[in-house]
């Protein structure tokens, strides 16, 4: 288990990077992954009422791949997400016209 939550961060990590060279900083994401870690942070995210800011950024960018929604429901991580915190970030992205592979 902890070597998949540790090769989640690092796959947030590089999609983190790859949304600063689009010139979108989540600089919030960024501050919170610091203290706790990516998964951490992504967990608390995931249960917040409404979806962060990032992920309209990275729609209006045309690059959804990058959100944390994304790599939450990458089959590789179904086992450190419930049912449920990957069911909402389907229906997140689903919103944004964003389907799943």
């Amino acid at each position: 288990m902890e070597d998949m939550i540790k090769k989640f961060d690092e796959d947030m990590e590089s999609a983190t990077l790859a949304a600063k060279r689009l010139g979108y900083n989540p600089t919030i994401f960024l501050s919170m992954a610091q203290s706790r870690g990516f998964y951490h942070a992504v967990k608390q995210l995931i249960h917040a009422k409404n979806p962060q800011a990032g992920l309209t950024k990275l729609w209006k960018l045309g690059h959804l791949e990058l959100s944390i929604e994304a790599h939450v429901i990458k089959s590789e991580f179904a086992p450190i997400f419930t049912v449920d915190e990957r069911k909402i970030c389907i229906e997140r992205l689903e919103s944004f016209g964003y389907k799943p592979q």
